[in-house]
This record gives structure tokens, C-alpha cells and sequence, in this order.
């Protein structure tokens, strides 16, 4: 069985590596290019990158930054944010991408999800969902980097973008996300029961106790920014506390 997955998640806006908490506030890091240098050295499985300000103005600006780190890291690099069409797709994939995540674009026209699997594979498009709480095991699917309602039902959604041909998902938990108050284990345990493609649960990474929920959830993967942004801990001090906690990471 392979480990649980260990993603630092790079949130960019314009040429800043940036972070805020629910999507909101957000305060510039640094230099992404020297983050990402960084995680890969630590140990990191894979990285997410996401334009936050992309499907705003209907562009990913990520290309050059991409493609910089695509010629120093040897780990999958998904890539989000824009992605409207085919040529997106292939345009990122060229730039050093392995895969790429689509939220916006995926809900405005779900046959796009199709249309990017047929081209390029199941295992290249991740369906990227910000899941905001509406009640008691209810959460609705938003766009645009958390502010735009949908009215969808974020279980539902899944369901069917799996069934159009998502290979992955990346669950963003919006009312958790930079708040180190812990991952949101309720929702992924519900996507988790609907579907059997790879969850990555992002939003809210606390200490390494949220690797042991995630793992025992079904989680393939962490996507964490807080943590590691602001120096509290490093990947391979995550891995390693993990692996002490009998929680099965990659080495």
C-alpha cells in the first residue's frame, strides 16, 4: 500500500507564493520558485501549485513559473487556477506539469472534465473543489478562490465529475484553510464513501494528529501551506513524526 502523501500547496498570485486564512487576507510568502526548491529538497511527494486570481480574469499566469521549476524538481507538479479548454491543458502540460486541477471551468461545462481525460488521460486532471459548510453533513461546492456560490452539493459534484472522468481530487475545506484548527475528517470521509479515486484533503493542517485522521479516512494525500510556509515545521520533520505515530508516509 502506498503512503499517505505529503503535498506543500503553493498558492500564487502573480509572481508571489501568498497566503491568507479561508481564502481571504492574504499575505505575501515569498518567492515560490525558492519554496518549491525548498519542499523538493525536505522531501515533499508532490506539489500543487494554484493561480488563486486566475479564473477572476480568465488566465493562468503560471507557465514560467512552471516550467523554472519543472528544470530542478523531479517530483509531480499538478497545476491549477484558469484552465478553461484543451489547449490550457496542454499548454501547462508542456510547461512541466504532470497534472492539472480544474474547479471553475469543470462547473460552467462538465464536459470539459471528459474532453481533458479523453485527450490526456484520467490520472492528468484533478477536479479541484472548495467545499464551504451549508449544515450538518451538507457542503456546497464555490469558484473563484472561495467567493462564488454554485448551488451544488459538493458530494454530488464529485460523484458525477468522477463518473465524467476525474482521476483525482484535491478537497479544499474553505472553513478550515489556514486556520491550523485541523482537517475537515467529516467531509472526507463523505467523499471517501462515494468514490474510489485519490483524495487529497487540504485546508486546515494542524500537527501530525491530523495525518493519522486523514490517513485513517482514506486520505492518499495532505496538501499543507501554513505549516510549512511559516516555518512551524518542515516536510521531512512531518514525515518523520508521522512515520513514529504509525502513520505510513512515503520515503
Amino acid at each position: 500500500m502506498a503512503g499517505l502523501r505529503i503535498i506543500p500547496r503553493l498558492d500564487i498570485k502573480g509572481p508571489n507564493l501568498i497566503k491568507g486564512i479561508r481564502l481571504e487576507g492574504l499575505r505575501v510568502v515569498g518567492d515560490p520558485h525558492a519554496f518549491a526548491l525548498r519542499y523538493y529538497a525536505q522531501g515533499a511527494d508532490e506539489l500543487v501549485f494554484m493561480d488563486i486570481v486566475a479564473s477572476l480574469y480568465q488566465r493562468n499566469s503560471l507557465s514560467d513559473i512552471i516550467r523554472r521549476a519543472a528544470n530542478h524538481i523531479y517530483i509531480p507538479i499538478t497545476v491549477g487556477g484558469g484552465i478553461r479548454s484543451l489547449d490550457d491543458v496542454h499548454n501547462m502540460l508542456r510547461s512541466g506539469a504532470d497534472k492539472v486541477a480544474i474547479n471553475t471551468a469543470a462547473i460552467a461545462r462538465p464536459a470539459l472534465i471528459t474532453e481533458v481525460a479523453r485527450r490526456f488521460g484520467s490520472q492528468c486532471i484533478v477536479l479541484s473543489v472548495e467545499a464551504k459548510r451549508t449544515g450538518p453533513g451538507r457542503w456546497e461546492a464555490y469558484t473563484d478562490n472561495g467567493r462564488e456560490h454554485t448551488g451544488l452539493d459538493v458530494i454530488d459534484w464529485i460523484v458525477q465529475a468522477v463518473a465524467l472522468g476525474a482521476g483525482e481530487i484535491l478537497l479544499t475545506a474553505v472553513d478550515q484553510e489556514g486556520t491550523r484548527k485541523g482537517l475537515d475528517i467529516e467531509l472526507l470521509r463523505a467523499v471517501n464513501a462515494r468514490v474510489n479515486v485519490p483524495v487529497i484533503i487540504s485546508g486546515g493542517f494542524g500537527d501530525v494528529a491530523d495525518l493519522q485522521r486523514a490517513s485513517a479516512a482514506g486520505a492518499s494525500g495532505v496538501a499543507i501551506a501554513d505549516a510549512l510556509h511559516w516555518g512551524r515545521m518542515t516536510v521531512s520533520d512531518i514525515k518523520q513524526h508521522a512515520q513514529a505515530q504509525g502513520v505510513e508516509v512515503r520515503l
